[in-house]
């Protein structure tokens, strides 16, 4: 794949795809090879038929062949401006950087912070991927997000050093052959519901927010659910998402009868502003554990993330007997 021009002045780009990003969307290549430029202006171009694939127009859902000739017409990436903003996070960049819990030629997993988002945009201007490009771009060029967790959420994320490695655990998660483990702190004392199969859909409410709710209509999801720890009024539980859906595990507790403490979309309000009160001003949700096998090698490696200082305060009080409300 020819690299883009480093002129100032943009210029048309003719991209011949390679192998290695055969089966990518175009949408989800421009973006990655477009650093800078918002997705709305890549959606543009391309429903205005700027963006051309073997000289004919195209829709954002085609996945890219070996041999495709791409036409990218004249745009401004803003990488000059994307690094100023970032200037003023280079201490929470190279702070990401002390969390990697494993890293091989192929593959990083590092224990993601609980408020930072994985990514760039919706009014937050710089996230985990960007980040790591950032601190490791020498090196690293090719850096992408396997998966994604909340903003919220911390633990366990993967990001991919090479394409090869992205699409075989891609598949290998569409499969089920990755195991990821979650706990979270619960409202209530759990005694059913080891398993919440209960379909999802997403709505857009008026504000502009994104909302899951169960739905008869939605995409079949699964969570198996596993009793850790009984505290007053709460519960430790172990959650395995079968499935992948968006705010999978907090909309299926919620729907158990038991919302993850400090949830916001949907959590118990009242409960939350206790656990505020006392100090306890996170969602506990934590990506524990991932387990799976390495595409190069086919060795199978389990990778734990530690809880973060908050989390430990808050299960020492639990361990003590100490109570919140």
């Amino acid at each position: 794949m020819v690299s883009s021009s480093s002129n100032k002045v943009p210029k048309v780009q003719k991209v011949v795809i390679s192998q290695e990003f055969a089966g990518q969307r175009i949408d989800n290549f421009l973006i990655t090879y477009l650093k800078g430029v918002p997705k709305t202006r890549i959606y543009r171009i391309i429903r205005k038929g700027e963006v051309r694939i073997n000289q004919g127009r195209t829709k954002p859902d085609y996945r890219l062949i070996a041999g495709d000739l791409l036409r990218i017409p004249p745009i401004r990436q803003g990488e000059k401006k994307s690094a100023m903003n970032f200037s003023g996070n280079l201490e929470t960049a190279h702070h990401i950087l002390d969390q990697v819990l494993y890293e091989d030629d192929g593959l990083i997993v590092i224990n993601k912070p609980a408020g930072v988002a994985v990514h760039g945009g919706s009014g937050v201007s710089f996230g985990i991927i960007e980040a790591l490009r950032h601190v490791k771009g020498n090196v690293n060029k090719n850096l992408e997000l396997i998966h994604r967790l909340d903003r919220d959420t911390s633990g366990c994320l993967m990001i991919a050093k090479r394409r090869s490695t992205l699409k075989a655990i891609h598949e290998m998660l569409r499969i089920g052959e990755v195991e990821k483990v979650y706990w979270a702190l619960v409202k209530g004392d759990w005694r059913g519901n080891p398993v919440v199969n209960a379909p999802l859909k997403k709505n857009l409410l008026s504000s502009g927010e994104r909302i899951v709710k169960v739905a008869i209509d939605g995409q079949p999801s699964l969570t198996e659910f596993r009793v850790l720890n009984h505290y007053s009024s709460m519960t430790l539980v172990e959650a395995k998402p079968k499935t992948g859906r968006t705010h999978q595990i907090r909309v299926h507790a919620a729907y158990a009868g038991c919302p993850i403490v400090g949830d916001p979309k949907y959590g118990d309000n009242a409960f939350n502003r206790e656990m505020k009160a006392a100090g306890f001003k996170r969602l506990f949700l934590h990506a524990r554990q991932i387990v799976l096998k390495l595409p190069e090698t086919q060795k199978v490696i389990s990778i734990e993330a530690p809880l973060d200082q908050q989390l430990q305060m808050c299960f020492s009080k639990l361990e003590k007997g100490e109570t919140y409300v």
